[in-house]
């Protein structure tokens, strides 16, 4: 197993089963921080925990629902009792069911909004106390290129990202001893077309992604280079597109 560095640090993943989590993962691991994922879905948590301790790094996974406090709660609190601390807390987990408005797919609005939105507060709510209480931390929320323009099925996914780009700037306000990152994605690929949302509307964009979409990795490595930087440096915005896309 890999050793622990003094530079080694430990990494809160949330919706690390699949796409951009998980590819930060591996990234991570490989760069030797100690990671700590989180999902619904343990059956690949435990599968990619395994294959990253095989590869020499250190890694666990807890089940978590970032639409329940007291499940984000527990995940955050169960780390912090094992290693004394938390580093980095990456909020990652999405879904993107698209529709226009008039569709009403009021289920799906709701949806986004607990999962998106209210997940990174949970996510806040849950690690901030015990940063501050430190003095350092490092609060990584996986944003969208959506967070800078609106576009038709899409208001309400732009809506929770524009959401979260603002929360992560009060936060980083508010927080001068703790570093703030938001990662902003275009075309990815990921499972976020995979669930929910107009049928002609998801067929369209998975058409458009599939032509344009970078790799997972591609933002694992943007958000690799925020987390190693100095203490001193807080990279506050990243923007990570598909070089064809306007």
């Amino acid at each position: 197993m890999q050793t622990q560095t003094p530079t080694s640090k430990i990494v809160l993943i949330t919706g690390a089963s699949s796409g951009i989590g998980e590819a930060t993962a591996r990234r991570l691991a490989a760069d030797g921080h100690l990671v700590v994922l989180g999902a619904r879905r343990v059956d690949r948590l435990a599968a990619l925990v395994a294959e990253l301790r095989v590869a020499g790094g250190t890694a666990e996974h807890q089940e978590l629902d970032v639409t329940r406090l007291d499940s984000v709660r527990a995940f955050v609190d169960g780390a912090h009792e094992r290693h004394g601390r938390i580093d980095v807390l990456i909020n990652n987990a999405g879904v993107m069911p698209l529709s226009t408005l008039d569709a009403g797919r009021v289920d799906e609005w709701d949806h986004m909004i607990d999962v998106n939105l209210r997940g990174a507060l949970h996510g806040i709510a849950a690690a901030l106390p015990l940063m501050r209480a430190r003095g350092a931390g490092h609060i990584v929320n996986v944003g969208s290129t959506a967070a800078y323009r609106v576009d038709p099925t899409a208001a309400v996914y732009c809506a929770t990202k524009f959401a979260v780009r603002a929360l992560s700037e009060g936060l980083r306000q508010e927080n001068p001893d703790i570093r703030v990152t938001v990662v902003s994605p275009g075309y990815t690929r990921s499972e976020l077309l995979d669930r929910g949302g107009d049928p002609e509307v998801r067929a369209a964009v998975r058409a458009a992604s599939d032509s344009l979409a970078i790799p997972a990795a591609a933002v694992a490595d943007a958000i690799g280079y925020a987390v190693a930087q100095p203490d001193n440096v807080d990279v506050n915005e990243l923007v990570v597109r598909p070089t064809a896309l306007s």
